[in-house]
């Protein structure tokens, strides 16, 4: 599986088109999933065993697989009349998001043919795992009643095989593939007009570079609803000369590139609700005549396709719209009032523009505004038409409010206490100076907030907190804060990420930090701690991805490290031996300019099989007491 890069900690909206269709319902609702009154059939339950022998389960997920009754184990559904097998799920439980145990809970192995025994098998799913050594098995082909089939994720690799055209029951495929060196490809996509059932069908980071004729096979679906083709490489198609899938409420043709393309089949689409651009070197007018017309579409993403400096005219007459995405699309100059014609909008999203000017008051009166992404900036001007305005609608239903890294400098307004169902607040990267208000701490929904690298100033106290039950992430990195609460206090939040670099925090090591059995990534860089570190800091810290205490005066030395990801202790004043890395997958080590005395031996001679030198990509013991031999 390919190595994902380091996920920022950065709010997200993803647009999820939440669809089922009928035959998914009935293959859900249908079977007897652990259902001990229902007896599987012999012939069945011994082409299961030979699929679980082929398997490699390091999570053990077919733990239940032993008992003589199949349809009692996990991920098995049984017709509850006849016994048959007709469900079949092995996707991965977590998510790769938002889960460490993503990758040990991947299936592997040799996926057996014996699965063609389950002759009645409706719904097959094998998403998020690894069987990256196989083949996309041709003898899918031969499951003749699938309704349904998930393989997204999954790790096959080759041509996908045209025996697929065997399943003419099918209404939903997923064989999107996003984690993979090696992608999935096609060499002609004409078996994919025989599934002229098929409702929904996601072929995203499949390569169709050789299938020119994608959309003409389209048009042979005519129940499709919903079209995933994301980052597929292609750059043109054959024309068409009528639309004959004109069902379709969901097009993703994203990160492809049409730079020739006029898109005039897209206007034939009157039922889209939502369709996804993004990156896709379109010719904005030619898009703005085959679009403005839509009286379905509820969300237009156009994310970087170079606007050539303005937003275009025909985008203000969309007055249906809720959700509009055009981030990283050059747009210039100051917010044009025509925008407030889009009163419907839940969400805008204009950030990495190079906007100007201060923040527009009328935004204020965009009164379903729930999510407002203006990042990236040059915006300047303060805070105030739009978080210090009570009378703005956008007090009301405002969810999330990012205006990081432009050029703002104002104080923060007490009227942010009227944001009541704000959970994300992102301010960082800007010039706002003065005292952090205390009306901060009556946002009780708030889960996120950002205030890094700004000039605030002042004391934070526990009043600042009081109501922040939901905050999850607090980054307020690099601003002159000092925090004053007493010895004793205990957060009402669980933090996963917390970065207070730069304040006072010190001398004494926080105690509260004890409280705090959910965090992953800790950051208390030059923050003026000169303390021991106790004990129950050393236990806590297994849980950590990241930790940063450097450029402090702690003391003292270190037992051992149980830390993982990426891990900074540098310029301080720790002496002793170097502490011996017992447990973690650890990336990054920075223990310099500190008073270590003794051998290498603990850190290179003595790590255990999770701190490999192939995955530890920088280790710094500079400027320390060192002493002996270089190790082989």
């Amino acid at each position: 599986m390919a190595t994902v890069m380091d996920r920022k900690t950065t709010f997200v909206v993803l647009l999820v088109h939440c669809y089922i269709s009928l035959a998914t319902l009935t293959c859900m609702f249908a079977y007897a999933g652990g259902n001990p009154n229902v007896l599987c059939r012999k012939g069945e339950r011994d082409a299961l065993f030979t699929f679980k022998k082929g398997i490699i389960d390091p999570s053990n997920l077919l733990s239940s697989w032993i008992a003589q009754e199949c349809c009692t184990w996990k991920g098995i559904g049984c017709d509850n009349i006849t016994g048959h097998v007709v469900h079949l799920n092995l996707r991965n439980p977590y998510d790769f998001y938002a889960s460490d145990d993503f990758e040990q809970s991947m299936l592997g192995g040799l996926i057996s043919d014996s699965l063609l025994e389950l002759k009645h098998l409706h719904y097959l799913d094998l998403s998020l795992n690894n069987f990256s050594d196989n083949h996309f098995p041709s003898f899918f082909g031969c499951l003749w009643n699938l309704r349904y089939l998930n393989l997204s994720d999954a790790g096959f690799m080759g041509t996908i095989p045209h025996q697929l055209a065997n399943l003419s029951n099918l209404h939903t495929l997923d064989i999107r593939q996003r984690f993979y060196y090696m992608p999935l490809q096609v060499d002609n996509l004409e078996w994919l007009s025989h599934l002229s059932l098929l409702e929904f069908l996601d072929m995203s980071y499949v390569n169709l570079s050789k299938a020119s004729n994608w959309l003409q096979v389209m048009n042979m679906l005519p129940s499709l609803s919903e079209l995933q083709l994301s980052s597929c490489e292609l750059d043109k198609y054959d024309p068409i000369p009528y639309v004959n899938f004109s069902s379709l409420t969901v097009l993703d043709i994203s990160y492809n590139y049409f730079v020739n393309s006029t898109f005039d089949w897209i206007k034939s689409l009157t039922s889209l609700v939502t369709l996804d651009l993004k990156y896709t070197e379109i010719k904005v007018p030619l898009l703005g005549v085959a679009v403005q017309n839509m009286s379905s579409l509820r969300n237009l993403l156009l994310s970087g396709n170079n606007f050539s400096y303005t937003i275009p005219k025909w985008l203000y007459n969309m007055t249906t719209l809720e959700r509009l995405y055009l981030p990283g699309n050059n747009i210039q100059g100051v917010l044009p009032k025509a925008i407030g014609r889009l009163s419907q909008l839940i969400l805008l999203d204009l950030s990495q523009n190079d906007l100007e000017g201060k923040i527009p008051r009328f935004l204020g009166n965009l009164c379903n505004m729930q999510h407002l992404d203006l990042s990236e900036n040059n915006l300047g001007g303060g805070l105030y038409d739009i978080l210090g305005n009570s009378s703005s609608c956008t007090t009301k239903n405002l969810e999330l409010l990012d205006l990081s890294r432009n050029q703002l400098s104002s104080t923060l307004p007490d009227q942010l206490r009227e944001h009541k169902k704000l959970s994300v607040l992102s301010l960082g990267g800007n010039k706002l100076f003065g005292p952090i208000p205390v009306s901060l701490g009556y946002l009780s929904n708030l889960e996120k907030l950002s205030i890094s690298s700004n000039s605030l100033e002042g004391f934070v106290s526990e009043e600042h907190f009081s109501n922040l039950t939901k905050l999850r992430y607090l980054n307020a990195y690099s601003n002159l804060l000092t925090l004053q609460v007493s010895t004793n206090w205990v957060p009402p939040f669980q933090l996963q990420t917390l970065w207070l670099g730069s304040w006072a925090l010190g001398p004494r090591f926080p105690t509260w930090l004890q409280s705090q059995k959910d965090l992953q990534r800790l950051d208390f860089s030059n923050a003026s701690i000169s303390d021991v570190i106790p004990s129950w800091f050393w236990s806590l810290c297994s849980q950590f991805r990241f930790m940063d205490l450097s450029q402090n005066q702690i003391r003292g030395s270190i037992p051992s490290l149980s830390c993982g990801g990426s891990i900074d202790l540098g310029s301080n004043n720790f002496s002793g031996p170097l502490p011996n890395v017992s447990s973690g997958i650890m990336y990054y080590l920075d223990l310099s300019n500190n008073s270590f005395h003794g051998s290498l031996s603990p850190v290179i001679c003595k790590q255990n099989d999770r701190m490999r030198g192939d995955l530890l990509l920088s280790l710094d013991l500079s400027k320390n007491l060192l002493s002996g031999e270089f190790p082989d």
